[in-house]
């Protein structure tokens, strides 16, 4: 008899392993206690499956290693640097490459030299550091996501689509005032979702009728090209190389954190294709990173990046990528778990609205689902929802989102599907038992990015 489907493997060999420490529920429950219930606040070795992040956590690959012997660690003119700009040149399209060490010091950089006071920046969602950083500069974020992102349950192939009418409403009411329009690929905060190739190139025509720039975050472009490959049509059987190529020549520039995509443990950069532009951050970089040809990066770290650009548009390295992270998904949907729909590129987000219906937003409901999971069993998630979105730098006031999310994000080359079995029978077992669980109260809240260093306890 036919088999239904043949089962795929990784398209690697494991030659180094690195121990990880079980722990016991006693430990675990005082672990948790003194991280104030926040799963950032962990020491690590009282992690057992950390899918915290996948930013800076993945495995790199023996070409990566050998890279890093080759590191020419000159102040100025490091020949890592002009491999990397030639890597970025060639795989995503840019003229100009300032590297920075990870991808917050690229949004910083690019944030002071195009945003000024009252400036208006549309987005396909927020993200955490982007939007920080656009509000120092003294802009103002706009959501312009298509409004099924906010719907954990739709089954929209492209969630990360931009609503061109929101857009041309922004564009049109702010003549001279929108300095690009900031885009994702993937949302992280909508789950990991793809935009299509067919709405950016909608969203081109309208920066271009209003002048303005496009930015894109280019953190997951790959994955963003592996959903367009699967699910746009037109474009099946097409490389992710090509893909991407073309996504990032619909953009004038981008930021980009090395430590997604890219496989690298830290480093970024900004790229851009204005030679003005690119010389006002050629002298930024040089205040906050370091000069001009290494940024906040070592000349290894930027050989390291370099090879991982090429290897992360390799078609066999994203299917086996994002086939894992399926692969959780697929079990928790059958199980009934609920989870953001259609599953994303970097993680499984847990809608932990429907988890726990019984704990106001309030009382953070994201932020105690991904306590209970660490100490069912040691596995490290995070929180994606209120305590992430902050407060209005206006009012003052919480925002609440629509969206009230726990996020298991797979590390690239890291777990095994050992390691997802686990993970999903820990998150059923919680969710077999999700009464039982109780909301938090903030007892410390920092001013900036909260999400990482505030500290709760359960409510009485």
């Amino acid at each position: 008899m036919p088999l239904e489907r043949r089962s795929w493997a990784e398209p690697f060999k494991i030659k180094v392993v690195e121990p990880v420490r079980m722990t016991t529920p006693e430990q675990r429950q005082r672990a948790i206690e003194e991280a104030g219930y926040n799963t950032f606040l962990l020491r690590s070795r009282d992690v057992y499956i950390d899918l915290l992040t996948d930013s800076g956590t993945s495995a790199m690959s023996d070409r990566q290693w050998a890279g890093m012997m080759l590191g020419d660690e000159a102040y100025a003119g490091s020949e890592n640097f002009y491999r990397l700009e030639a890597a970025v040149r060639k795989f995503y399209s840019y003229k100009h490459v300032i590297p920075t060490h990870q991808g917050r010091g690229a949004e910083n950089i690019l944030s002071q030299i195009m945003i000024g006071e009252g400036d208006v920046v549309p987005g396909n969602m927020y993200f955490t550091t982007t939007r920080l950083h656009q509000e120092l500069a003294g802009g103002r974020f706009v959501d312009i996501i298509i409004d099924e992102a906010h719907d954990p349950a739709s089954e929209h192939p492209f969630k990360g689509d931009v609503n061109l009418d929101k857009l041309e409403t922004v564009l049109k009411a702010n003549p001279e005032r929108v300095p690009y329009v900031s885009l994702a690929a993937t949302v992280n905060m909508a789950g990991g979702q793809a935009m299509s190739l067919a709405n950016l190139k909608q969203a081109r025509a309208l920066a271009d009728k209003y002048g303005t720039k496009i930015i894109l975050d280019a953190t997951r472009v790959a994955e963003n090209a592996y959903f367009i490959q699967q699910r746009e049509p037109g474009h099946e059987g097409r490389k992710i190389a090509e893909i991407v190529f073309e996504i990032c020549s619909l953009t004038d520039g981008c930021t980009m954190s090395a430590k997604k995509d890219p496989l690298a443990n830290i480093g970024g950069f900004l790229a851009l294709n204005d030679d003005e532009a690119a010389e006002k951050a050629r002298n930024l970089v040089v205040v906050y990173e370091g000069l001009h040809t290494y940024g906040g990066m070592a000349g290894r770290d930027m050989e390291a990046v370099a090879i991982g650009i090429e290897e992360s548009v390799e078609d066999d390295h994203i299917r086996a990528r994002v086939g894992q992270v399926v692969y959780l998904g697929e079990k928790l949907m059958k199980w009934g778990v609920p989870i953001v729909k259609p599953i994303g590129g970097h993680g499984i987000f847990l809608d932990a609205k429907a988890f726990l219906p019984h704990v106001p937003q309030t009382q953070y409901p994201a932020q105690a689902l991904a306590a209970a999971i660490y100490l069912d069993s040691g596995v490290r998630a995070m929180e994606r929802g209120a305590v992430s979105s902050g407060r209005d730098p206006v009012t003052g006031e919480e925002r609440m989102p629509k969206l009230e999310l726990v996020r298991l994000t797979i590390p690239r080359r890291v777990y095994t599907q050992a390691h997802m079995d686990v993970t999903a029978e820990s998150v059923y077992c919680v969710y077999e038992e999700r009464e039982k669980i109780r909301g938090l109260r903030m007892t410390y809240e920092p001013k900036h990015l909260r999400f990482f260093q505030a500290r709760f306890e359960p409510v009485a």
